[in-house]
């Protein structure tokens, strides 16, 4: 049996896999759903600055697990488990991407976002005045991420969401070595993308362009919005138990 350890993404926070765990635990896996500094039940605060955390955070929930993970990240939970695989390539069995930010070298979410004519998010976002976060209001949450969700389930999620953090641009692990110790580097990890084919946040040509700019071992596809984990945990949950079976079978071999 496998341990997945859940990255959630932006404005979200670990309650967002409460429908999907419990179906990977009664299949006899181990799931590991933190909350990133500053989300959810984690109260850092705005000015301790949390976003420098999120990678050392789920780097120490990796490398405190027995066994290597399979590691999985949502939407902007991407860049975070490319860089905890950089930093623990031998901690982390495969890397999944639900609907998430596999960027290549050089490239960063704003310059894949204003390409992406499918997505409703920026027109959504609205920013304090501070200039330090980022907030969907509920109107718009429920077309963005939660658009194939029941009416109960959308409500449900949209109570729970908070202000993101605005993160500074940092350099985006590159998959080839590198001489430049400024330049973070993205081991040989095999990667895995699930797409979601009616995705209203990252639409799908985008997430199309980025899993075919950086290869995956094996793709799956769900018709679904930008939240499966809360329209389809049965499918998801589906998905998730093959790549841990195929992930069995390559230990063996």
């Amino acid at each position: 049996m496998a341990t997945f350890v859940l990255v959630h993404g932006g404005w979200h926070g670990a309650w967002c896999w409460e429908r999907l765990t419990p179906l990977l635990t009664h299949a006899g896996h181990t799931v590991i759903a933190p909350d990133l500094p500053g989300h959810g039940d984690d109260l850092m605060p705005l000015s301790a600055r949390p976003y420098e955390q999120y990678v050392p955070s789920i780097s120490a929930v990796v490398a405190a697990q027995p066994e290597p993970v399979i590691l999985l990240g949502h939407s902007s939970g991407g860049m975070i488990i490319s860089a905890v695989a950089a930093a623990h390539p031998k901690r982390v069995q495969v890397l999944v991407y639900l609907a998430a930010f596999l960027l290549p070298p050089g490239v960063s979410p704003p310059m894949i976002l204003r390409d992406d004519h499918e997505s409703l998010l920026g027109s959504a976002l609205v920013i304090d005045r501070e200039g330090q976060t980022t907030t969907v209001p509920p109107e718009a949450a429920r077309a963005v991420f939660y658009a194939d969700c029941t009416e109960a389930d959308a409500a449900w999620a949209i109570r729970r969401l908070q202000p993101e953090p605005i993160v500074p641009t940092a350099p985006t692990p590159v998959t080839t070595p590198t001489d430049d110790p400024a330049i973070p580097t993205m081991p040989d990890v095999p990667r895995v993308y699930i797409e979601t084919l009616h995705d209203k946040a990252l639409g799908p040509a985008t997430q199309r362009r980025m899993y075919t700019a950086l290869s995956c071992a094996h793709l799956y596809t769900l018709p679904t919005g930008h939240s499966p984990f809360i329209s389809a945990p049965l499918a998801l949950a589906a998905q998730l138990q093959e790549i841990a079976g195929q992930q069995a079978i390559g230990s063996k071999q």
